[in-house]
């Protein structure tokens, strides 16, 4: 079990953002460098952030984090969180 995982809370629930160190619900146009992504059931620093325009016109965002991996998001897609400087655990 992750360290934010705690039984009977949703972390992805709008309501777990007001808990001081609890994920947040962002889109992924609003990330930035050194936040904490949920991706594949687990967290990863974004070292890179990259936009771009797809092939019909649609802003995309493209995280890349620690130990050489990324992903490729639509800008409005709400991704979970961790600020940058809150460590999981």
């Amino acid at each position: 079990m992750e360290a934010n995982d705690r039984p009977g809370v949703d972390p992805c629930s709008r309501a777990a953002s007001f808990e001081p160190g609890a994920p947040l619900v962002k889109v992924a146009a609003l990330v930035a460098v050194g936040d904490q992504v949920r991706h594949v059931g687990r967290w990863r620093t974004v070292v890179v952030v990259r936009t771009g325009i797809g092939a019909l016109g649609g802003l995309f965002v493209v995280l890349g984090w620690e130990g050489g991996g990324w992903g490729r998001f639509r800008a409005g897609e709400e991704l979970l969180l961790l600020r940058a400087g809150h460590k999981t655990g």
